[in-house]
């Protein structure tokens, strides 16, 4: 058993969002769902609390009400490994309501932030050849979605 998880605050919606976060990766399932009893303070029979794997990691959504929200201060990342699997994620994690944002980054339609990173970028802005490095950095940071190719044309100078 793991001593630490990822827990997600959602104002109704956990049920929801972890079903469709568990369409998107492998080795992904809902665990067990929990429901508010007759002492609350959600309604009695409404879901509580939704404990999830992604890609065999624990995750638990918690259905807790409008109090808190989502911020860019905390993000899923996920480390693709080329860019069809980049498009597909983002195409389905900014579908129906979510948004694209720099850098690689974006919000789910439920105000979840994720960074869709391809390997390959985390290799190159790591590149001991600084200058290298740098190169591929000013080409990302003038990108919504990650596109690979741009960032092998920049290390390439």
């Amino acid at each position: 058993m793991q001593k630490i998880s990822t827990f997600l605050w959602y104002d109704h919606q956990a049920e929801e969002a972890a079903a469709f976060y568990t369409t998107l990766f492998p080795d992904s399932r809902v665990v067990r769902t929990t429901r508010y009893g007759d002492a609350g303070p959600g309604q009695a029979g409404s879901v509580m609390t939704v404990e999830f794997e992604l890609a065999g990691r624990p995750y638990t959504a918690l259905n807790g009400g409008p109090e808190f929200r989502f911020t860019e201060a905390i993000s899923l990342q996920v480390e693709c490994d080329d860019q069809r699997e980049v498009d597909e994620l983002w195409a389905k994690l900014t579908a129906d309501g979510g948004q694209d944002g720099p850098c690689g980054w974006l919000k789910d339609r439920y105000g979840l932030s994720w960074q869709i990173t391809p390997r390959v970028l985390l290799d190159l802005i790591g590149d001991g050849d600084r200058a290298r490095a740098a190169r591929v950095m000013a080409v990302m940071l003038r990108m919504r979605k990650i596109e690979i190719q741009p960032l092998l044309d920049a290390a390439e100078g």
